[in-house]
């Protein structure tokens, strides 16, 4: 599913369009439409730990999004070996309106209680992925 992106990536500001693609039932591909060089590998947070936040207004007028609007939060992960040594950045979801298909980032500046490098190990022992 192809995705036009409504507010910069950061330190991305060229890619306008991505593709998500399934890698199966934990993570998924995020590939730029326009240079095969640009691609993250995402997972979704939820099933790792509870992930609440806010979305800025501004984002969500980027995005079209309603209070009814199907939203997708994904986060970035950098994939290690082994899978749990993976480091997820739970500081800049990305946030994908399934209805309209349109795409934004966030960077969560005044959060304490996410962090830009937490390994998937620190929560194995809560969840199973």
């Amino acid at each position: 599913m192809k995705f036009d992106i409504s507010v910069p990536l950061l330190g991305f500001k060229d890619v306008s369009q991505v593709e998500l693609q399934k890698i199966d039932e934990v993570f998924m591909k995020m590939q730029s439409t326009t240079d095969e060089h640009i691609s993250f590998t995402l997972i979704n947070p939820f099933i790792l730990r509870e992930y609440d936040f806010e979305v800025p207004e501004h984002i969500e007028e980027a995005l079209g999004a309603t209070k009814d609007s199907n939203l997708l939060i994904l986060n970035i992960v950098l994939i290690q070996t082994p899978i749990e040594d993976s480091i997820v950045n739970f500081v800049g979801p990305l946030i994908f309106n399934t209805d309209n298909n349109k795409a934004a980032q966030i960077i969560l500046n005044d959060s304490k209680e996410y962090s830009v490098a937490e390994k998937i190990s620190s929560f194995l022992n809560k969840k199973e992925v």
